[in-house]
């Protein structure tokens, strides 16, 4: 059997100029080519492009991660793909993968098997650098800091309060506490520092929701960096800081055109994380995508719990999207998971353990059409060891839903093994009764957002906090009570205890800690023992990685 990269390496692509041309009617002279199978479209000719009024948002999103894997971004390009083999104008819209998780353990994320974006190798190694300008820019801003600091502090910065903190790629535990300043006089002042992972950074968060050069500029002024001795807010515009930063960005913020292996025309562009942050690709390549094809199919990460809730309450909002309807992928494998088995069972039949292990679909499936009003397919990614009893009695339990449930084999077949879950999504967008709505409304106060995710998506009962984060939260309310909620917790559960497997409920989920991203327009809580700076497994996948003396790759996926 073949691994995801060499099926990659075997594929051939198309030049990314005529099939721009051919695909999407892209004239030439706006691409900006990275090499022949990749290029960034520029933004003024975007921003010409009328709406398409027929245009389709399909939303992908899954159950609550397991080991056992679900395939979420596998089936948003095999959709894609199964869309444009029915004759369906499609484009896909994903996130670019951050270098974490590639060497770590996640892995990367141009999807798997015959349902791949490519190039392979560049998307999940480095790209078209669009990381690397996000760190720069962050980076920039905290050196920045330090030197007014060392170099007379007029805006009078107390030390013991600065708040932006150092980005790096890579998942690095020993930089998430710091100090920085050593070394004497002409070091700066000593403080306590740490470093956060690039798609971590509220520069990641503003680049995804900025809708052009002058949103983003201001939206990286109102930063916050921290605070002055008497507790006044100090923003990057204070140090003159965003126009450099805007400088930085301003390539990077172009979308990013690829292709699938059977040639769909893909956006990827932009990768916050959805356990940390809101987890969805940028609002420029979404909405873009939008004028330039009928159905447009993206995906939000991690679980409907964290993903979806952040895609439709906070970037939906912010945005104007709205979701023609969504997928909700599942797998056999990861049912009977939630459902007890143990990782090495999982390949058995065993269907008392998934009948256990559909509460956590079932939730999910609640959520998205009972709070959001959003019509929902499920679409079990099919592995070779499903049993028609297993998927027969997945249907059973389904039914009284009337959700419709396709058996997607688009690992294995590509698109030809998902045209029954894109006729099946076509039918619901034409013919499902949508009425989208958020979870909460912009004047509720903080406290009783947070309340609204918890018990209704996460099916707590209520939430906690120590005294001094409740009055951070007053203190936030007073000047942006306004804001929408990001949540940073756990992606297994939907609780804050990655162990807590299923829909528990009854659990109460404490609010650890509470930062204001004022440029980001949303305030993050941060729940149970989350990381914004991730660490390596014991058996990186860095260790199976490398390159023959051809120069070709090997051992990533």
């Amino acid at each position: 059997m073949l691994s995801d990269i060499e099926i990659a390496q075997l594929a051939t692509p198309k030049r990314i100029i005529p099939l721009a041309a051919e695909k999407l009617g892209i004239p030439d002279e706006v691409l900006e080519p990275y090499g022949h199978f990749k290029a960034k479209v520029d933004l003024a000719y975007l921003d010409s492009l009328p709406e398409n009024p027929n245009s389709k948002l399909i939303l992908v999103t899954a159950i609550s991660p397991t080991p056992a894997g679900e395939g979420k971004t596998t089936t948003s390009v095999g959709l894609g793909d199964g869309l444009s083999r029915i004759g369906k104008k499609t484009m896909i819209c994903l996130r670019e993968p951050s270098l974490g998780p590639v060497f770590g353990m996640k892995g990367g994320a141009a999807g798997g098997g015959y349902a791949q974006v490519i190039p392979m190798e560049d998307i999940n190694l480095h790209f078209t650098g669009d990381f690397s300008a996000i760190a720069l820019a962050n980076n920039l801003l905290a050196a920045l800091v330090d030197n007014h600091i060392h170099q007379g502090n007029t805006l009078n910065i107390d030390v013991r309060r600065v708040t932006w903190k150092r980005v790096v790629d890579m998942n690095d535990r020993a930089l998430r506490d710091i100090v920085v300043g050593l070394g004497g006089i002409s070091n700066g002042y000593p403080r306590e520092d740490g470093f956060d992972i690039v798609v971590a950074s509220e520069v990641m968060a503003i680049f995804c929701l900025a809708t052009s050069l002058k949103d983003l500029k201001e939206r990286l002024g109102n930063i916050v960096v921290g605070y002055t001795t008497d507790r006044q807010a100090v923003h990057a515009r204070d140090l003159k800081a965003h126009g450099a930063m805007a400088v930085l960005l301003k390539n990077a913020i172009k979308p990013n055109l690829v292709q699938t292996l059977e040639h769909t025309p893909a956006f990827i562009h932009g990768g916050p994380f959805a356990n940390i942050a809101h987890g969805c690709n940028s609002v420029t390549a979404t909405k873009n995508a939008l004028k330039l094809a009928d159905y447009v199919v993206t995906e939000a990460g991690f679980g409907a719990d964290l993903g979806a809730e952040k895609f439709i309450d906070i970037k939906c909002r912010k945005a104007g999207l709205r979701p023609s309807a969504v997928v909700l992928v599942a797998t056999l494998r990861a049912l009977k998971y939630h459902g007890g088995v143990d990782l090495k069972e999982l390949n058995l039949e065993n269907l008392e353990a998934l009948a256990i292990g559909f509460a956590n679909l079932e939730r999910h499936v609640h959520n998205i059409r009972t709070h959001y009003g959003l019509p929902c397919v499920v679409g079990i990614n099919h592995f070779t060891y499903d049993t028609e009893a297993e998927i027969n009695l997945l249907k059973h339990k389904l039914a009284p839903y009337g959700v419709p449930v396709v058996v997607s084999k688009h690992w294995a077949e590509g698109g030809k093994g998902a045209e029954d879950l894109a006729r099946a999504v076509i039918e619901i967008t034409s013919n499902g009764k949508s009425d989208f709505r958020f979870l909460y409304d912009d004047d509720q106060p903080l406290w009783e957002k947070m309340k609204s995710i918890a018990t209704k998506i996460y099916g707590a009962s209520d939430i906690t906090a120590d005294t001094d984060v409740r009055n951070k939260i007053k203190k936030l309310q007073e000047q942006y009570g306004h804001y929408p909620v990001c949540v940073a917790k756990t992606q297994y559960s939907f609780s804050t205890d990655p162990k807590l497997r299923g829909a528990p409920s009854g659990h109460v989920v404490n609010i650890r800690e509470v930062r204001l991203a004022a440029g980001a327009e949303f305030i993050v809580m941060v729940c149970g023992d989350i990381m914004t700076m991730p660490g390596l497994p014991k058996v990186p996948s860095a260790e199976k990685i490398d390159i023959d003396e051809n120069g070709v790759v090997v051992g990533l996926f």
